[in-house]
């Protein structure tokens, strides 16, 4: 499955979720067998085209009917910050739905 996680970053271990209007990268997350298969970083997310299941946001205050309307699940973090932190908190499902 793919995430996005909007990042202040291109470090695969060091760059960490931030809000929507700070983003300088979006992280997309190739996550399949309970591990993280890949990570590729993007200006925007109209330079990939396919579905995406997964946006994890910053917080829940976060404009995310527009992502909603895409059919991708929103999710948003509890404390953790760094990509590597988020996806062993989604594997575990500890972070928390957006817009329920």
């Amino acid at each position: 499955m793919l995430i996005w996680i909007p990042v202040n970053g291109e470090d695969k271990k060091l760059s960490k979720v931030t809000p929507l209007l700070t983003l300088k990268k979006w992280a997309l997350v190739d996550f399949d067998k309970g591990e993280v298969q890949s990570i590729k970083f993007f200006d925007t997310r109209e330079e990939f085209n396919e579905w995406v299941d997964f946006i994890i946001l910053e917080n829940k205050f976060e404009s995310y009917i527009d992502f909603m309307n895409e059919g991708i699940m929103v999710l948003c973090v509890r404390d953790e910050e760094t990509i590597e932190d988020i996806m062993e908190a989604f594997k575990f499902k500890e972070l928390d739905e957006v817009g329920l």
